[in-house]
């Protein structure tokens, strides 16, 4: 629900910025885990405290929630335009201007019929399906959970010890949450798209840089080096391009009235690609081996490139009423025929 929730909160020019901080949270939260981990591994039962301790952050969501503003798109759907414009008017900081045109774009689109699975597979919403299941495969196929997943072993395969390599892990994520800032600067400012391609780019020429130095040296201390630095820029490009944008177009591509449902649906993908990406990794690398599944890795970077390129629709700088309308203007239907999605 966040993805769906955040953009139907966030102001038009605020959408990427607001989503990415999803994802910025995301990177806080791991970052504290490992070292939380870290500080606990040595202690008698701290597996206990590493577990106890997620019931923290668990209480202050719980509290924070209460106090949270509906979706203005929700409470006008329901007949409440009146707190829908109060929460506009917060939101958009008292802009009248920008509020009076968000609540003429929310009226006309609530006016559609809650969709079900016939309206998400309809032709009209065909490119927006492809664009959230395609990013939320892709970012689990190119490999990112499996190399932050087993960072501290690829650490230790490429000569590092095992404490070096936990610190190493640590360090992996002080550069994701550095990243994930950058990115939340530029995603209102750059395509989504190209975003996108230029991840999978730098993520597949570190992936082709890792497996080089598996695959032809002998184990020696500068090529241990490489090997981490290049870990790390694959990780960087995956923390500011892939991570936040997959979350960011899944929440904003889908018309208002199946949102909620297309969302779900990406979201579950995502997770599903997730479990198999993590159940098959250790398969590849006892068949193939690391430097052979870096490679694996490199190639399904460069099928993303392509179909982010021809498949995938840009949704920067456009409001969620305006990428309905040009799901419609795809699909050759009539602006004044949006009771229905056919």
């Amino acid at each position: 629900m966040i993805p769906a929730y955040l953009h139907e909160l966030a102001p038009k020019s605020m959408h990427g910025a607001v989503a990415t901080m999803f994802q910025l949270m995301i990177m806080i939260g791991i970052l504290l885990a490992y070292i939380l981990n870290y500080t606990f591994a040595h202690m008698y039962t701290g597996w206990r405290w590493m577990l106890g301790f997620a019931a923290l952050p668990a209480a202050i969501l719980y509290v924070g929630a209460l106090f949270l503003p509906e979706s203005p798109r929700f409470l006008v759907k329901i007949g409440k335009k009146e707190e829908a414009h109060a929460v506009l008017m917060n939101t958009n900081k008292g802009d009248v201007n920008a509020v009076n045109k968000a609540m003429t774009e929310i009226e006309e689109t609530a006016k559609q019929k809650t969709g079900g699975w016939k309206e998400l597979f309809g032709k009209a919403v065909r490119p927006a399906l492809i664009t959230g299941l395609g990013a939320a495969v892709f970012q689990q196929v190119i490999g990112s959970n499996s190399v932050i997943f087993y960072a501290p072993t690829i650490f230790t395969d490429v000569g590092w010890g095992v404490i070096a390599a936990l610190l190493a892990h640590i360090g992996i994520g002080v550069i994701n949450v550095v990243v994930t800032v950058v990115a939340m600067l530029l995603m209102d400012r750059v395509d989504r798209k190209k975003m996108l391609i230029f991840g999978a780019s730098g993520m597949g020429l570190s992936l082709i840089v890792m497996y080089t130095i598996l695959k032809f040296d002998n184990g020696s201390q500068a090529a241990a080096m490489v090997s981490a630095i290049a870990l790390t820029v694959y990780i960087a490009f995956y923390a500011c391009t892939w991570a936040p944008i997959t979350w960011v177009l899944i929440g904003e591509v889908f018309p208002l009235n199946i949102r909620g449902l297309g969302t779900s649906l990406c979201s579950a993908t995502n997770w599903l690609a997730d479990m198999v990406v993590s159940l098959t990794f250790p398969m590849m690398l006892s068949a193939w081996g690391l430097d052979n599944a870096f490679l694996f890795y490199a190639v399904v970077c460069g099928i993303a490139i392509f179909f982010v390129h021809a498949k995938f629709i840009e949704t920067r700088g456009k409001s969620l009423e305006e990428i309905e309308l040009d799901l419609h203007k795809r699909a050759g239907i009539k602006e004044s025929d949006t009771s229905t999605i056919k």
